[in-house]
C-alpha cells in the first residue's frame, strides 16, 4: 500500500467532510483548535481568506449546562414559602449578598455582585418558554434554536452569523471555546465556525495518518471539488496561524484559574475558555460571537456544596474575563450572557437536591448593559400542577434585545417574530455599511 493510501479504507470522503477539519493550535491558556468546515462546503469557507470584521460589538454566551437552580442563584430573602419548600437549601439566604430588600445573590457571586454595584449586571427573572419540557435534550434544543415548537434545526447564533456576518468569510467570527464540537446554538450549514478545544500541538487529530488521508482525499478529488477542498484546508491552516499570532500578542490581565475544588466535576475548563475568548477579542481576530460551557448543574442530590462551588468557579472566571477585557479598553464592546436549559423545581427533594424545573434567571454583564432587575421573581405561592412557577419573560425577548440592541441585527431574521421589548442595553449598536475593525493589541 502506498503512503497516499494510508487511512483511506478507514476514512470515507463523506465521513471526512462531515467531521470537519480537526487540528490543534498553540493558543495561550487553552492551546487548541478544531476548525469545523461544514460538510456542504459553504460559500463562506472558501472566501475565508480576509480579515474583515462586522462592527465592533462582541457577544459571549455562557451555557450553564444541566439546569441551573435560579432560586439558589438569585435568592428570595423574605419569602416564607421558599423556606417551607426548601428547609435545608433555604439556609443559603442567611449569607446571600443583598441586591434589594427582597433578593440576594448567592454568597459565592462576590465578583458579579461588585459588577452589579457598578450598574454592569442585568438580571432577567423568570425566564422560560410556553409548554416547557423538563428533558435536558428537548429543552436545550429549544434554547439553542430559539423555537419552542421544536421545528427549527439551526441554532439562533448560527443563523445570526450566516445572515449577518458570514459574508465577510472570516473563520473566527463564530467560535466555541473549550469545546470539541459545534454547540447547537452555533450550528448552521451556512455559517463558518471554529471550535477550539484543548489539544496541545498543531496537528490534525489522528496524527500523521490523518494528514496523509487528507492529502489522499484531495489528490483523488477531481475538478472544482478538489479546489474547494484545497481552499478549505488552507483556510484551516490560516486560522491556526492566526491563533498562534494572537497568542504572541496577548498577555492576560485578569486572574484566571481552573485550579478549583468542585464538589463534582464540571467537565469544562471555564476560565481557560474565557481566557481564550478574551485573547480572540483583544487581538483583533474578528471574533464576534463566542460560546463557552460550564457543566455540572444537574443537582439532584446534596446540592448546596455542589452548586456553591460551581457558582464560585463561574464568578471567578467571569470576573477575570471582565478585568481582562476592561484592562484592554474593550469592556464597552463585549456583552456576557448566561443561559441554562431550565431552572430547578422550587421544592427540594429527599436527597437535599432539586429536580428539573422551569423558569430561571438570565444574567447579562458588561459596560453597555443597563444594570438592574427585569421581569418578575417566581411566584412560589402559585405553582403549576408540576410544582413549578410560570415564566414571566419569554427567553426570546432576551435574545431579541441581544440581537437588536447589542449586535445591531434584525431579530426577525433570526426569531421570525417579535416579542416583548426589554430595554437592557444602554446605547443600542448602530448598523454600519463600513464596519469598524477591532484593533489588534500591541
Amino acid at each position: 500500500m502506498s503512503r497516499s493510501d494510508v487511512g483511506i479504507n478507514r476514512l470515507s470522503r463523506r465521513d471526512f467532510l462531515r467531521a470537519g477539519l480537526v487540528f490543534g493550535a498553540g493558543a495561550s491558556g487553552l492551546a487548541a483548535g478544531y476548525a469545523a468546515v461544514p460538510d456542504v462546503f459553504t460559500r463562506a469557507v472558501y472566501a475565508a481568506k480576509k480579515d474583515g470584521v462586522s462592527n465592533d460589538r462582541v457577544l459571549v454566551m455562557i451555557q450553564l449546562a444541566g439546569g441551573n437552580d435560579g432560586l439558589q442563584t438569585v435568592i428570595p430573602l423574605q419569602d416564607s414559602t421558599y423556606r417551607d419548600l426548601r428547609p435545608k437549601l433555604s439556609k443559603s439566604a442567611e449569607g446571600a449578598l443583598s441586591i434589594d430588600a427582597k433578593l440576594g445573590l448567592n454568597k459565592e457571586l462576590r465578583g458579579v455582585k461588585s459588577l452589579w454595584d457598578q450598574g454592569k449586571v442585568a438580571i432577567v427573572q423568570g425566564v422560560g418558554y410556553p409548554d416547557p419540557s423538563q428533558s435536558h435534550f428537548d429543552s436545550i434544543r429549544v434554547w439553542e434554536t430559539g423555537d419552542p415548537t421544536r421545528r427549527q434545526v439551526d441554532g439562533w447564533l448560527g443563523k445570526t452569523i450566516a445572515r449577518n456576518y458570514d459574508s465577510a468569510g472570516h473563520p473566527l467570527v463564530g467560535c466555541a471555546c473549550g469545546a470539541t464540537g459545534v454547540p447547537g446554538a452555533l450550528r448552521d450549514l451556512q455559517a463558518t465556525l471554529t471550535v477550539i478545544n484543548g489539544q496541545q500541538s498543531f496537528k490534525f487529530l489522528g496524527g500523521d495518518e490523518m494528514e496523509r488521508a487528507a492529502g489522499a482525499l484531495y489528490t483523488s478529488t477531481p475538478g472544482i471539488y478538489g479546489a474547494l477542498f484545497d481552499t478549505a484546508v488552507a483556510t484551516a491552516r490560516d486560522t491556526v496561524a492566526q491563533l498562534r499570532t494572537s497568542a504572541t500578542k496577548y498577555v492576560p490581565k485578569g486572574k484566571y484559574t481552573d485550579n478549583v475544588r468542585l464538589a463534582i466535576s464540571s467537565k469544562n475548563q471555564l476560565a481557560a475558555a474565557l481566557q481564550l475568548s478574551a485573547e480572540l477579542i483583544v487581538t483583533g481576530t474578528g471574533a464576534k460571537i463566542l460560546h463557552v460551557t460550564l457543566g455540572g448543574f444537574d443537582t439532584h442530590y446534596t446540592q448546596e456544596a455542589r452548586h456553591d462551588s460551581l457558582l464560585a468557579y463561574l464568578d471567578s472566571a467571569v470576573s477575570a474575563f471582565y478585568d481582562d477585557i476592561a484592562a484592554y479598553g474593550m469592556s464597552d464592546r463585549v456583552m456576557v450572557a448566561t443561559w441554562s436549559e431550565f431552572g430547578r423545581r422550587p421544592k427540594e427533594n429527599a436527597s437535599a437536591g432539586t429536580d428539573h424545573g422551569t423558569a430561571a434567571p438570565v444574567f447579562l454583564i458588561g459596560d453597555g448593559v443597563k444594570g438592574g432587575l427585569y421581569g418578575e421573581a417566581p411566584r412560589l405561592d402559585s405553582l403549576d400542577r408540576g410544582g413549578n412557577p410560570q415564566h414571566s419573560v419569554d427567553f426570546r425577548s432576551v435574545y431579541q434585545e441581544i440581537l437588536q440592541s447589542h449586535l445591531a441585527v434584525d431579530p426577525r431574521e433570526v426569531l421570525d417574530e417579535t416579542f416583548e421589548k426589554l430595554s437592557l442595553v444602554r446605547d443600542a449598536a448602530l448598523r454600519s455599511s463600513s464596519p469598524q475593525l477591532i484593533a489588534a493589541a500591541g
